[in-house]
């Protein structure tokens, strides 16, 4: 269980932000997008021995060449605004020992880069509708971070919404790398883009939610890179998102409709949608999909 680094950037006051698969792969898409819009530069990886099985073995010309494990790899970049390290992990380890293992070996790299803040990235699965512009909900491992968060765009506490009552939970390597980053005295702010419950369910990329999570990042950054090709993957996911529903039962779709409503007075201040009617909306679609999509 080791660090491999390949060379050592001398980088001034890097963030480090952190990304694993997950629901959407919202956090996921975001990050590697930044990461190649900028051309960051890979300078380490984890050996996967210890936290993963290979996904198989590489032929060339007949002979066994390579066992292929997934890669969990450092990249950084010097940019105007701030250097920043980027992890990319293509696959979260499985049970709880192993990820706490990984999350300490990815803050050693940030202690030895000099890192100042984690950003980790993620989904939060919620009553949107998907022609609805997501959300990113901010969680600080931080209290003096709170009011930072109050300025970022199309940004609000998770603690702050009212139906979860102050509380919530982050599944995965986005929530135990922040709790780490606490028990080590580090920063951390993780970012969640919010889907659609029902897009939830339709194991498709969402990048209009990713999209989300980069106008902070790139915000808090001070940059503007060219997200174009992310913008064209959002069309086609819309696309397809869009043919799907067209399938889905009539009586489900008015029950999913109504999260317009609820998205429409959120953004007006308005008192048209209450907790309740969330809920039961919130219901009908679960039933629905726990049926395997299929109507009596």
């Amino acid at each position: 269980m080791a660090l491999r680094v390949y060379k050592e950037p001398v980088l001034k006051n890097p963030d480090l932000i952190a990304a694993w698969p997950g629901i959407g792969n919202i956090g996921l898409i975001a990050v590697d997008t930044l990461r190649k819009a900028v051309n960051a530069e890979p300078f380490a990886e984890i050996e996967p021995w210890h936290f993963f099985y290979p996904h198989g073995v590489t032929i060339q010309d007949g002979e066994l060449v390579d066992i292929n494990f997934p890669k969990s790899r450092f990249f950084y970049k010097k940019l105007d605004g701030k250097d920043t390290v980027f992890f990319v992990g293509e696959e979260q380890p499985a049970g709880g020992r192993k990820g706490y293992e990984m999350a300490n070996l990815i803050l050693d790299m940030a202690a030895l880069m000099r890192c100042g803040r984690i950003y980790t990235a993620a989904a939060a699965v919620t009553t949107i509708h998907h022609t609805a512009k997501p959300k990113v909900w901010a969680v600080p491992n931080n209290p003096k971070l709170v009011d930072e968060i109050k300025q970022y765009p199309n940004t609000i506490l998770m603690s702050s919404i009212d139906e979860r009552g102050g509380q919530g939970n982050i599944t995965g390597l986005n929530g135990l790398l922040l709790g780490v980053a606490q028990q080590r005295g580090m920063e951390g702010i993780c970012l969640l883009g919010e889907i659609p419950v029902y897009v939830s369910q339709f194991l498709t990329p969402y990048p209009k939610a990713s999209r989300s999570i980069l106008d902070v990042i790139n915000h808090n950054l001070g940059i503007a890179p060219d997200l174009s090709k992310l913008d064209e993957m959002d069309q086609g996911v819309e696309q397809n998102i869009e043919r799907f529903y067209t399938m889905i039962p009539q009586e489900m779709r008015d029950h999913i409709d109504q999260l317009q409503q609820v998205t429409q007075a959120e953004q007006e201040n308005q008192d048209k949608i209450t907790d309740e009617d969330k809920k039961e909306i919130m219901q009908h679609i679960e039933e629905f999909f726990e049926k395997g999509g299929q109507e009596d």
